[in-house]
């Protein structure tokens, strides 16, 4: 499988949301589909190791973040400008939105690839779902509606680390949250809404944590081990 990229054209002009929980079953079949979340704090090299990823396990990648660029800059969005806010500001888009965003990618992927649980010949589509989910609720909705995930891979970073990469990364990205003030809020919001998601999915035994310290080929050979531990192995 190919590295699928947001496309904002292929995204509705009005992405609407997924049906809440309470009267839908979710959208795709953990049969069919499998969704691997990678969350980590901002510089914890989540880009890099998901091109390791695509390239070597077969992954569709997906990023939150990306998607969420994209619509904010297609031309006639409603939510353009409330996306870029919250980006910002290093706050948390609505998850509706958000949600809607992922489900409806992971559909234009699965067409584009021509893969569905009839044609797949047993074999699962791979999602690794980048950045996501950012909130315990995000979570909820997203395998309520969209599809269960088999486990979340965390990248464990510490800050000052995060930081000077960032920083460094800001020197050429044009990214409006690439400085210090945003990337600190950043941090302060990874922390109070993001790691509850990674202790709720411990709790249930779905965490493969790695330090993410060290070359990128250090990281990577834990990240391997990790996930192929979990029953992900080379295509």
């Amino acid at each position: 499988m190919a590295n699928v990229k947001a496309d904002p054209g292929s995204v509705p002009a009005e992405p609407s949301p997924p049906q809440t929980s309470q009267n839908t079953t979710p959208r795709f079949s953990s049969s069919a589909v499998s969704v691997v979340f990678l969350l980590g704090g901002p510089g914890s090299g989540k880009g890099t190791q998901s091109t390791n990823l695509v390239r070597d396990y077969g992954f569709i990648h997906l990023s939150a973040g990306d998607l969420l660029r994209a619509e904010q800059a297609r031309p006639g969005s409603q939510y353009g400008d409330l996306i870029k806010s919250y980006i910002r500001e290093g706050t948390i888009v609505p998850m509706e939105i958000t949600v809607a965003l992922l489900s409806n990618a992971m559909a234009d992927a699965l067409e584009k690839q021509s893969l569905s649980a009839s044609e797949s010949a047993g074999k699962k589509a791979r999602f690794l779902i980048d950045g996501f989910p950012r909130k315990l609720d995000q979570a909820v909705f997203f395998e309520d509606t969209v599809c269960l995930s088999e486990f979340t891979l965390f990248l464990n970073c510490p800050e000052d680390v995060m930081e000077t990469r960032l920083l460094k990364r800001g020197e050429t990205s044009g990214r409006d949250d690439d400085n210090a003030e945003s990337i600190r809020k950043r941090f302060r919001v990874f922390v109070d809404t993001s790691m509850p998601v990674v202790h709720a999915f411990e709790k249930q035994g779905k965490v493969v944590s790695v330090e993410a310290t060290g070359s990128v080929e250090e990281v990577y050979a834990h990240v391997k081990e990790g996930i192929e531990a979990r029953g992900i192995h080379p295509v």
